[in-house]
């Protein structure tokens, strides 16, 4: 996959079907990749990859995105953050994620103390000011973790505000 690519990693490519090795990668496309990229990438033809990439897409993992005259592929996020949601409801009663939400936004609201910054770009900037390299590296993960705090708070909100009605619906007839 990559030139630095572990033997074992090998071993355990080696071990997965064609169609695995092309769903796997394909879970990871953050930004749109054609078949070609996919294949090359997993080691099989583009015509095996162009087969799974449409499959996942009538599965709603992937959406396909014409651009100029071929097709490239990335993660669906709306129905990935769907799937979170859910899961998130289907694992955690609404108090847990009641906790969850209120320790994100205690962390968050603590950083703001500690750096005197409203953001997670204002932390970064911030590092222009810092000599000491155990402090850049330090505020360089706090910004990274807020920057996924965040991300999360949304889909831990979501969850929450449907809890109800997600739960009302998450019942398998008898």
């Amino acid at each position: 996959m990559s030139d630095t690519t572990e033997p074992s990693d090998d071993h355990a490519r080696d071990a997965m079907t064609r169609g695995d090795r092309v769903r796997a990668a394909a879970r990871t496309l953050r930004t749109p990749r054609s078949p070609a990229w996919v294949a090359e990438e997993t080691d099989v033809s583009v015509k095996t990859a162009q087969k799974y990439l449409d499959q996942l897409v009538e599965d709603d993992v992937l959406r396909r995105i014409e651009r100029a005259d071929r097709s490239l592929y990335c993660v669906d996020r709306l129905m990935a953050t769907y799937r979170e949601v859910a899961a998130l409801q289907r694992e955690h009663d609404r108090e847990e994620l009641t906790d969850v939400l209120e320790s994100m936004q205690s962390e968050i609201a603590a950083w703001k103390t500690t750096y005197d910054v409203e953001s997670p770009g204002e932390l970064r900037a911030s590092i222009a000011d810092v000599a000491d390299p155990d402090e850049v590296k330090e505020r360089r993960e706090v910004a990274a973790d807020w920057e996924h705090l965040d991300d999360r708070i949304p889909i831990v909100r979501a969850a929450l505000n449907e809890y109800d009605w997600a739960s009302d619906r998450d019942v398998v007839p008898v």
